[in-house]
């Protein structure tokens, strides 16, 4: 039987549910997001021309700086952004993006979580307990 709670290092924001997009690859809201649109743009990530609007991105690793901060609060001002983004490991400059965009972040866990939950699984992802719930798995 598959694990259904995971608990992560690091937590921050509000408590959300909703069906995640899961990529063994980094995020960077600069270079992989097309913030117009709603789309991972960048051509050679597995995540290309998927809309990441109210979604849980489940990803590797945070990519960028000062830049993809801001870029996560102006999705959020937008009304384009995920719900939540879930990482292996993040840095200080996305985490503060995440926490002034009022975006949930979970990140640290025992398990590489990009190969634990599968693209398309509905996830609830609770900061306070710092816990990740796969609600109903990917089909």
């Amino acid at each position: 039987m598959s694990q259904n709670i995971f608990t992560a290092k690091h937590a921050q924001g509000p408590v959300v549910e909703g069906v995640c997009l899961t990529a063994q690859d980094g995020f960077s809201a600069r270079y992989d997001l097309d913030r117009i649109n709603g789309v991972f743009s960048r051509p050679s990530h597995p995540l290309y021309g998927k809309p990441y609007h109210n979604t849980i991105l489940v990803v590797d690793t945070a990519k960028g700086g000062v830049a993809s901060a801001w870029m996560i609060y102006e999705m959020k001002m937008r009304n384009l952004y995920p719900l939540a983004i879930v990482f292996n490991t993040v840095n200080p400059i996305l985490a503060q993006g995440a926490a002034h965009g009022g975006i949930a972040m979970l990140a640290g866990f025992e398990v590489d979580i990009t190969t634990a939950i599968p693209s398309g699984s509905t996830l609830r992802i609770n900061p306070a307990m710092k816990t990740l719930e796969i609600i109903t798995p990917a089909s």
